[in-house]
Formats: structure tokens, sequence, C-alpha cells
């Protein structure tokens, strides 16, 4: 039923982001401030992050997620709105709106976790990420297409099309979860415990915890830089192509061809994260990071076969940062520790994502879209020189003992 509910919440997410950037430029004239329009979901996903976990530990995860869904709808509601009125205000609210659904998504993975034996909790990770591709990849494209057109025939903005689609599509994923969802995988792992008053208190120690785990602190590290790398070269890549005067349907497409990077191949990395070691393919997500955003910074708005191959390939570091990482933390942490940790790294994650979405537009703004991506592609090489000299250290402090 995870995979049944994602499935439609993927596609109701990435068709609200990919039309974000365009609505806000259309309506404020501004690359910047359309920009800041596409990373409101990010930073509604950074805010709604700890209450659904809070929500989770205290009652199970399919509370969380059907709040965290229906939160979603709204914002997409509100986003259509702003579409048909021309009030930019409303855009922003309704992004963030979205952007509880994104946090409902992202607890979904560790519900994956949750029953999975310890050798196979990556694979099970990775296994539900690729349940979101089929959604995820037909968001934007049905989005900018049939969406539009029905949006046409009623008299309303085209990209009020897109928002119409995720309206029905996120109360679709929290029907499906509210009603099937069940037994819960919190509940029965004895993850669900303890009062929301002394929340303050638990997530205190969960954040010393993680700050005492070398490790999870690297997996935090991983998944911070893989979301930036991601948000922000994704987010201002649908108004780069326009500048080159390419059509919507291709921006769906490109847009959708990166969610393929990010979901389709995600079963192979949880059985390499599985089968190598999580920090081996966690170097190798920062590694493909960096080509990715290096193909993308040297394509020119007028061509399109660069931008395409860098954002998949963008999308593939990404997949192999979150899995990676995801599968540290669920084994470093137990019980309702765990739940409170994933969610510390959940809110440091999309609030990068966020800082960078914001960041994303000024930097274009004030200097180029090559400038963006060329430092995207440093960023992303920082969880690789991390494990790097971690391991030299390593190997220095054996070289002495000896």
């Amino acid at each position: 039923m995870l995979m049944a509910g994602l499935i439609p919440a993927g596609a109701a997410m990435t068709g609200a982001y990919a039309a974000a950037a365009v609505l806000g430029e259309d309506l404020t004239g501004s690359e910047m401030l359309g920009g800041l329009a596409a990373s409101g979901m990010t930073i509604g996903s950074a805010l709604a992050i700890l209450p659904l976990a809070r929500l989770m530990s205290q009652r199970g995860r399919r509370p969380g997620l059907l709040v965290g869904y229906m939160v979603a709808a709204t914002g997409a509601t509100m986003c259509m709105l702003a579409a048909i009125t021309g009030w930019y205000a409303l855009l922003i609210l309704g992004m963030i709106g979205v952007g509880s659904g994104n946090a409902a998504n992202l607890a979904a993975r560790y519900a994956a976790a949750d029953l999975a034996p310890d050798v196979g909790r990556a694979r099970a990770i990775g296994t539900l990420v690729w349940a979101s591709t089929i959604g995820a990849v037909l968001g934007p494209s049905i989005g900018f297409g049939p969406a539009k057109s029905l949006a046409s025939s009623f008299g309303a903005s085209d990209l009020a099309g897109p928002y119409m689609l995720s309206i029905a599509l996120f109360l679709t994923a929290a029907l499906v979860v509210g009603r099937w969802l069940k037994p819960d995988p919190l509940v029965v792992v004895g993850g669900v415990g303890g009062s929301g008053s002394n929340e303050g208190r638990h997530l205190a120690d969960a954040a010393r915890s993680l700050a005492g785990s070398t490790t999870g602190r690297l997996a935090v590290l991983s998944m911070v830089v893989g979301h930036v790398v991601m948000v922000g070269v994704m987010t201002m890549t649908p108004l780069h192509l326009r500048e080159g005067a390419h059509q919507l349907e291709i921006i769906g497409l490109v847009i959708s061809l990166h969610i393929i990077g990010m979901y389709a191949c995600a079963p192979v990395v949880g059985w390499l994260a599985d089968r190598l070691g999580p920090l081996t393919v966690l170097v190798t997500g920062g590694l493909i990071l960096f080509v990715g955003s290096e193909m993308a910074g040297h394509t020119s708005p007028e061509d399109s076969l660069g931008i395409f191959i860098g954002l998949f390939l963008i999308g593939l570091g990404w997949s192999f940062g979150l899995i990676a990482s995801s599968a540290i933390l669920a084994s470093e942490f137990d019980g309702p520790e765990r739940v409170r940790v994933q969610g510390l790294a959940d809110v440091g994650m999309t609030a990068a994502g966020a800082l960078a979405g914001v960041g994303s537009g000024v930097v274009v703004t004030f200097s180029s879209y090559g400038a963006l991506a060329h430092g995207s592609a440093l960023v992303g090489l920082f969880p690789t020189a991390t494990v790097v000299i971690l391991q030299l250290r390593a190997r220095h402090q054996r070289h002495s003992t000896c």
C-alpha cells in the first residue's frame, strides 16, 4: 500500500514543482521570484518534517502520511487559484503546502525499512523509491500536456492544469494510505511511544545521538549535498530552457528524465548498497553529481541534449546518496529515537534544499545558469572528499600504532 500511495503522490508533487518556476515568472516577470516559488515546496517540506515525525513517533506512519497528503492537496488548490487569479502570494503559500506531500514521501522510505531485515534495508528503501518512478515521471508530462489542455477547456490559465492534476492525485494518495496501510509498520516494530510534552527533550537527545555518530553525520552530509545540488540546478533549468525558446512539453520531458534518474534505478542502487556497503555507494553518488552538473553547465539555452543527460545524472547521483544515507540512519538508530533522528536528518536536507532553491534564483539573476551548475558540481564532491579524508586518516592512525 505504500507503493500504491507513493505513485499518485509522486506525480502530484513533480507536476506541481515543474510548473512553479514558470508560473512564478509569468506572474511577476522575474526569474528570481520564479525560482523562489519553486523553492516554496522545499521550504514547506522542511517545515512539515518535524511535525510529521512527531505525529508518527506518537501514533504511527499512517496518520503522518495521511496528514501530509491532505495538507499538500490544500496547497495544490491554492496554487491553482494563483494561476487563475494571478496572485503570486497564493502560489508561494500553496507550494509551501505542497511541500508537506514531499515530507510525507520522504518519511515513507523509512516505513519501508521498518520491517526489512538488516541486510536488506537498503534494497527495501530502494524498491520503495523506485515505486515513485511511474507517477513522478508522468507528473510533469501530464501536467504540461493533457492537464494543460483541460485547464484551457475551462477557460483557465494553462498553468492551472498541473495543479488540478495535483489536487486529484494527492487526495488519491491520502485515500489509499488512510484506508489500506494496515497494520502500521512503525507500530509493528514497536517504534511508537513517548509523550508530546517531552518532544523537545526527545529531539535534543536525538540530535546528540546524531552528533555523536561519525557515520550518522556523514549520512546527513550526503543527503544535504545531494539535495542542494538537485534542487539548485533543477529549480532554474525550466527557466534556462525557456530562455532558449523551448516549448513547455520539452521542459516537462527534461524534468521527467531527471526524475527517472532519481527513482528508476533505486532498486539497483539499494542492491549495490547492501552488496558493496553504503559508503561506497555514497562516494559514487558524489562523483555522479559532479559529472551531471558539469554537463548541464556546459549546455547553452538553445540546446537540450546536455541538459537531458546532465539532469538525468544529477537525479541518479541524488538517488545514490539518498538511499545509502537512509540505510545508514536506519541501521545506526533504534526505536522512537530512529524516527526522530530520521526527521532531523530530513529537516537538514530539505532546509538546505530550500536555501539552494532560493539561492539558485539569486545566482542566475546576478551571474548565469552555467555558474550555478559549476558551483553545484563542486558541492557535489563534498561527501566523496569527506570519505576519502576519513579513510586516509584511519589508515594513518593504523600505521602510527604499528
